[in-house]
């Protein structure tokens, strides 16, 4: 019966604080969401991932080459650590699809001759598998894209001659879970796509009978990567091999694997900032409870109550609030994880993506959520407790009044008298304005964040795609050509300027360390293809030496002026000893730059190109797109407009709804703490207030008075938020140094001014309801209250 007393006042008081109360549900509701939105996706993700490797045989180490026979297949099985051997005949060929007047870029994968077990198997989503040698499965993505159905055909050029190829079936393979080129860092998966075709077919195609030029190998459990590596490298350099990489730095597994950690990263830092927050709403909530209880305390206690009781009834108040904002944030983030992982599903592409929230997801919410609120309200709850019934019967001591530092300065005749109460009342509680401004800036710093990464991928664009790349399409040769095809290219329609490129596959030593990446040469004071940092200014490229990216030389951990070993992977694979001759820092890849004219002369060859940057005349394009598909020296065709429209449709597809989600919640956070410093704030002042009114005090200058300090806080919370937004865009920065591209550190006017706009109105909304309260304020009631 007694608990049941105590049961109906903490509904009388929740009733009460009904506003409050919500307001800090709402934010415990946004930091769940968040927690179970990432950790939820975060698990289908990597149960998905892991299942899907193991069930269709992922490869662990790959390897490409020039040409070597089949017989070598037995050599690698003798390998320490090597459990599964494939071979393949494996190449990219210009394709003519009916309805794209682009020429697009296939990749010709062989498979064997009947379905059977093999490494980075398929998953048949629709049709047959090939029973002929001019039938192919087409990837999913690919397709969808060029809108293929069954039995449709697709033009390509295999060695030269044209051949027409007949779409039997759909598939997937975890090898291109992202299906990307290794050029680029934006999937087209209308120009680019997987045609797995009969490996005997396409051997004769290119003539690589009994032969391969691709190797996938699966290692024993505790097999030495890195040694399979060194070995599978030492028997393959006399066939061509263009050096071995691990699962780690296949293309695919990289861009998935990197958005998991990421989201791993995330359910930590976001949900941490909502429920710190609530820990600190919590905390003034229930310590102004406490305060204005204390005679009610007293008579619990005085009527048998003990400190166990009168604690767990202000503990109860904590947990409903928890667990209201769990089961809403439970129901939120779950919809919100459905949508993630619809969204990821656009751009991973497995049999199946199966979203679900683990029991576990749930009880660490739970248990995160809740241990955040009892800590937030320890202090408050521990007053209660330790407060002696016969202290708690007398009312808490009058604050000691002392003159402001306005009125020590002698300013006090420059502000009003209700100025003046504001400025008095803010220095009297410094800990609690501070931690009201830390709040408000807090969720201005998100409204900055959420915008920043629009700002940082629009920079990305900008600065890579308009400013850098200045081409209108990249060819790529099959092989290096002589100097003559420079010349040849101005003799294709509608090309108005031409420069070659030279890239020359190579593995990058210094010290101890290595990197499997490339040398790329350019001429000197290129216009299509400019060389320049992240301030934007031009990098020279000397006559000798390289220039390395700032990640590169990070990997290397090389230094201007160090001497870094060159393996070169392609012809005569010389070994050269090269300076490092400048280091600049670029946003996209990790690549090693020279003078083309010296990369020649380290090759020791003449004038050699692998492809070239074409400025074109946009009213011939399709002239010139008609007679590069039937061009059998082109391996691929990249048109710098297409990659600018491929960044736009993920920005619009993604960046949207996750800046949506980040104002609504940060909105939330702002509301929330105003409100609640204003609320309690007027109920610690009820008197005092109702007090100023008697004596001739307007509606108006009581209202000031309260939403005045409230002002304050915010103004001082708007720079504080803007650094700290800047502060948290920097470490976003840090978190997304990946190899294939970095964010810039760019935050528009716009944005700053998007989070002003939105934290005003959260503050506005917040102040019409304090002031709709402050008129309803029953001024005998409140004067009836005891000293």
């Amino acid at each position: 019966m007694a608990l049941k007393a105590l049961d109906r006042k903490l509904f009388r008081d929740l009733l009460r604080m009904q506003g409050q109360v919500l307001a800090i549900v709402l934010i415990v509701t946004c930091g769940m969401a968040n927690l179970i939105t990432m950790m939820s996706t975060h698990g289908s993700l990597q149960l998905t991932q892991d299942t899907y490797y193991d069930q269709y045989r992922f490869a662990d180490v790959f390897v490409q080459l020039k040409r070597a026979p089949k017989s070598l297949t037995a050599r690698f099985e003798q390998i320490p650590g090597v459990g599964v051997v494939q071979t393949r005949v494996v190449q990219d060929v210009t394709l003519s699809v009916e309805g794209l007047a682009e020429p697009a870029t296939g990749r010709l994968i062989s498979i064997p001759e009947h379905p059977t077990p093999m490494l980075n198997d398929l998953f048949i989503r629709k049709g047959r598998y090939p029973e002929r040698g001019d039938e192919v499965l087409a990837s999913e993505v690919f397709a969808e894209a060029n809108h293929l159905e069954l039995n449709d055909t697709v033009g390509a050029i295999l060695n030269g001659r044209w051949q027409t190829l007949r779409i039997v079936g759909v598939a997937l393979s975890p090898e291109y879970i992202y299906e990307i080129r290794g050029t680029e860092i934006v999937p087209d998966n209308q120009r680019f796509g997987i045609l797995w075709m009969q490996q005997e077919a396409l051997a004769t195609a290119f003539d690589m009978d009994g032969a391969f030029n691709d190797v996938s190998l699966r290692l024993m459990p505790g097999a030495s990567e890195a040694e399979v590596i060194f070995q599978l490298d030492q028997q393959l350099e006399t066939y061509g091999g263009l050096g071995a990489f691990g699962r780690e730095d296949q293309i695919s597994h990289t861009f998935i694997s990197d958005e998991i950690r990421q989201l791993s990263a995330h359910a930590v830092f976001v949900p941490s900032i909502f429920l710190g927050i609530a820990a600190f709403l919590l905390n003034l909530l229930l310590s102004r409870l406490v305060s204005t209880q204390r005679d009610q305390i007293a008579v619990m206690k005085a009527f048998g109550y003990d400190n166990f009781m009168v604690g767990l009834h202000y503990l109860k108040l904590v947990l409903i609030v928890v667990l209201l904002g769990v089961v809403l944030g439970s129901g939120l983030g779950w919809w919100m994880g459905q949508g993630m992982t619809r969204l990821y599903a656009d751009f991973y592409h497995f049999p199946v993506l199966q979203y679900e929230v683990r029991p576990s997801v749930l009880v660490t919410a739970l248990l995160v959520s809740g241990g955040a609120a009892i800590l937030g309200a320890f202090l408050a709850v521990q007053r209660a407790v330790s407060l002696p019934p016969a202290e708690a019967m007398r009312p808490e001591p009058p604050a000691t009044y002392r003159p402001t530092l306005v009125e020590k300065l002698g300013l006090q005749r420059w502000f009003s008298a209700p100025s003046r109460i504001i400025l008095r009342n803010l220095e009297r509680r410094p800990v609690q304005g501070l931690l009201s401004v830390v709040g408000i800036a807090v969720a201005i710093a998100i409204l900055v964040l959420g915008r920043f990464f629009t700002d940082a991928m629009d920079a990305l664009v900008d600065i890579q795609f308009r400013t850098i790349q200045r081409e209108d399409i990249t060819l790529v040769f099959n092989n290096p050509l002589s100097s003559r095809a420079q010349f040849d290219l101005y003799s294709l329609p509608g090309v108005l300027r031409a420069e070659p490129f030279r890239t020359v596959p190579a593995r990058l030593r210094f010290g101890h360390y290595q990197k499997l990446s490339g040398i790329n040469g350019v001429e000197p004071g290129s216009e299509l293809r400019r060389l320049l940092d992240r301030e934007q200014r031009p990098v020279t490229l000397p006559p000798e030496g390289v220039v390395l990216s700032t990640k590169l030389a990070d990997i290397l951990q090389a230094h201007l002026g160090d001497q870094i070993t060159v393996e070169v992977l392609e012809g005569e694979r010389p070994t050269r000893t090269v300076p490092v001759t400048g280091i600049f820092d670029e946003l996209v890849g990790i690549s090693a730059y020279m003078d083309i004219h010296a990369l020649n002369r380290l090759m020791r060859e003449g004038f050699t190109l692998s492809g070239a940057y074409l400025q074109v005349d946009e009213h011939e394009q399709q002239q010139l797109y008609a007679e590069l598909k039937q061009t059998p020296a082109v391996a691929s065709v990249a048109m710098r407009q297409t990659t600018i429209d491929q960044f736009n449709d993920i920005l619009t597809r993604s960046m949207a709804g996750f800046t949506m989600v980040l104002v609504g919640f940060a909105s939330v956070i702002a509301f929330g703490v105003v409100y609640n410093a204003a609320r309690i704030a007027l109920s610690e002042r009820e008197r005092e207030l109702a007090t100023l009114r008697i004596i001739g005090f307007t509606k108006g200058e009581i209202a000031f008075i309260l939403l005045g300090e409230q002002a304050v806080l915010l103004t001082l919370s708007i720079p504080i938020g803007f650094a700290l937004g800047f502060g948290m865009a920097a470490l976003m920065t840090e978190i997304y140094d990946w190899e294939l591209f970095r964010f810039p550190l760019v935050i528009t006017p716009a944005t700053y001014a998007f989070a002003f706009v939105v934290i005003m109105a959260a503050a506005l909304a917040s102040g019409l309801l304090i002031r709709r309260q402050l008129n309803r304020l029953d001024l005998i009631a409140v004067l009836k209250t005891r000293e």
